[in-house]
């Protein structure tokens, strides 16, 4: 492709950035033009006009939307951040209205934080914004601030240290850990240190290594238990317990949300474990957001949710 010159610039108004940026995360000519409060034949001639201009298609018809290409992937970062410069300029957020949005909220985390958040969340939007809907994604600490770097999420949850200038984060609760097995397992009834070292253990290790924050604890006092297996995920690791004699030590907010669910049993941990703060993060293009407050409002209202229930 041609390099740009001053003629093509001139033709670059704000409007293409705006469907650039709208296509590229909606994937819908229909939806982004609702949003932008313009026709879908402005939104053809868009596209026609961004094609004049980079020389090029930057986004493929498909049955069920639109496809932006491998240019369009590589001009994304850059043309976000001249509408993130130009709104940051001009001082103003663009505002939200939950009750005409339409659109998707992309929150990143683990199984765990969707397992508690989801569905107090979706229960609370369903009424005040049913033009919205909510993609969880698996992404934790590097992964998570990656993809909140490149736009892919809105919001990451999980525990994150020494964070980039270029992020924000709000603390969402603080975690303690509970020891959780099959109702009836024997060790649970009352749980010892001397029993805990005999029971067999399972371990959430998204890398699958053996050994975890209770093995470093173990390790300071001299001792160590046998873990004999390891799960990718939270969810298995109940499931896995619950049908085993295996003991497993997760967050104590999600074995007391899942405990009834799976017919589990758990007990406090016989030995001290730090205690670990679950936050919400976001990149700084959205600390003037209107859509990310709200968003933000609403995740703390969904965890109160589910720490009534």
């Amino acid at each position: 492709m041609p390099a740009i010159g001053h003629t093509e610039l001139r033709r670059l108004d704000m409007t293409l950035l705006l469907v650039f940026d709208g296509l590229l995360r909606e994937r819908k000519a229909t939806v982004v033009a609702e949003r932008l409060g313009v026709t879908q034949s402005s939104i053809s001639h868009a596209l026609k006009r961004l094609r004049d201009i980079f020389g090029e298609e930057l986004f493929l018809r498909r049955p069920n939307g639109v496809e932006p290409t491998a240019h369009a992937l590589a001009l994304a970062p850059t043309i976000r951040r001249i509408l993130e410069l130009t709104r940051e300029a001009l001082g103003a957020d663009p505002g939200f209205d939950p009750a005409t949005a339409q659109g998707m909220l992309r929150i990143g985390g683990l199984d765990y934080h969707c397992a508690l958040l989801a569905a107090p969340l979706l229960a609370r939007m369903r009424h005040v914004a049913p033009g919205l809907t909510v993609s969880f994604r698996a992404a934790a600490r590097r992964d998570a601030l990656r993809a909140l770097a490149a736009d892919e999420l809105d919001l990451a949850l999980g525990y994150f240290w020494a964070l980039p200038e270029e992020f924000g984060q709000e603390t969402l609760f603080e975690e303690n850990y509970a020891v959780v097995g099959r109702a009836g397992h024997p060790a649970l009834r009352r749980l010892t240190l001397p029993r805990f070292l005999a029971a067999e253990h399972l371990l959430v290790s998204q890398d699958g290594a053996l050994h975890g924050v209770v093995d470093r604890a173990l390790a300071e006092r001299g001792a160590a238990r046998r873990v004999v297996a390891a799960v990718p995920h939270f969810l298995p690791a109940l499931a896995t317990v619950a049908d085993s004699d295996l003991l497993a030590t997760l967050p104590a907010r999600l074995v007391r949300s899942q405990a009834r669910r799976f017919r589990l049993a758990s007990a406090k941990p016989p030995l001290p474990l730090r205690s670990f703060t679950v936050s919400a993060v976001w990149h700084r293009r959205q600390a003037r957001s209107a859509l990310r407050e709200w968003l933000l409002a609403r995740v703390r209202e969904a965890l109160r949710d589910a720490a009534r229930a």
